[in-house]
């Protein structure tokens, strides 16, 4: 089965450095390497990592 990669809508252009999710997957893996190694989370660090995500504890100091 082919496994479906999913961007934010948050994220910038075709060439924009981000993380996709695999759908219906706890994978994740680097836009910029797609044919790299995916990283696997267990649903609850999917769940801590996207509440932290959300709550801008990544987000680069400007």
């Amino acid at each position: 089965m082919r496994t479906v990669w999913r961007k934010s809508s948050k994220s910038g252009g075709e060439q924009a450095a981000c993380v996709e999710k695999a759908d219906g997957q706890p994978l994740y893996r680097d836009s910029k390497n797609p044919e790299g190694p995916s990283v696997g989370v267990s649903p609850q660090g999917c769940a801590i990592f996207q509440a932290a995500a959300a709550a801008g504890q990544f987000d680069r100091p400007f």
